[in-house]
C-alpha cells in the first residue's frame, strides 16, 4: 500500500486487506471503509479537525446527506453546534486533484442548501477555509487557517 505524503499531521491509522482491496478504519462510524485517494485524505483532516483544532465527534457527521433541486449530495464532513444547526462545511478530494474554480464553485453550490458559516476544501495537500455571510449581504472571506472549533460559534 503505498499512499501518499499530505500537509496534514500522521495519525495511528489501522488499515486491513481484504479480496485484494484495502481498507481503513474509519474512527466517527467505527467501521472499515474502502481506502480510497479521497478517503485517505478524509480520515487525516478529521483527525486533524478532532485532535489539533478540538471539534467535538459528536457533532460531526460524514457523507451528509441532502437534496439540491431533487438531487442526493452528500457533503463529505459536516460541522454542526450543539443546536443542530450546520457550521461548516468540508469538502475532501484526493492530492491527485487539483483544487480549482470547479471545486469551490461544487461547495458554494452545497451551501445553497446546507447554509453553513464556514466552507473548508482540502486536498490533503492544500488547505482553504472562507466564513460566508448566510445573509448574502457581504462576500466570502478566505482565511488564511482552519479555524479551532470555539471560533465556528
Amino acid at each position: 500500500m503505498n499512499l501518499p505524503s499530505l500537509n496534514l499531521p500522521t495519525y495511528p491509522y489501522k488499515s486491513k486487506q481484504q479480496n485484494g482491496k484495502w481498507y481503513i478504519l474509519d474512527m466517527l462510524r467505527r467501521q472499515y471503509v474502502r481506502l480510497t485517494p479521497e478517503e485517505w485524505v478524509r480520515q487525516h483532516f478529521l483527525w486533524y479537525l478532532i485532535n489539533e483544532k478540538k471539534y467535538p465527534s459528536a457533532l460531526i457527521a460524514l457523507e451528509y446527506p441532502f437534496e439540491i433541486n431533487g438531487q442526493n449530495m452528500r457533503c463529505d464532513i459536516a460541522i454542526f453546534n450543539k443546536a443542530g444547526k450546520i457550521l461548516a462545511a468540508v469538502e475532501c478530494k484526493s492530492t491527485e486533484q487539483t483544487i480549482d474554480q470547479s471545486v469551490f464553485d461544487q461547495i458554494f453550490t452545497y451551501n445553497t442548501r446546507l447554509k453553513a458559516q464556514f466552507l473548508m476544501i482540502t486536498n490533503g495537500l492544500q488547505h482553504y477555509c472562507c466564513k460566508i455571510d448566510v445573509s448574502g449581504s457581504l462576500p466570502p472571506t478566505f482565511l488564511n487557517y482552519i479555524p479551532h472549533y470555539s471560533e465556528l460559534r
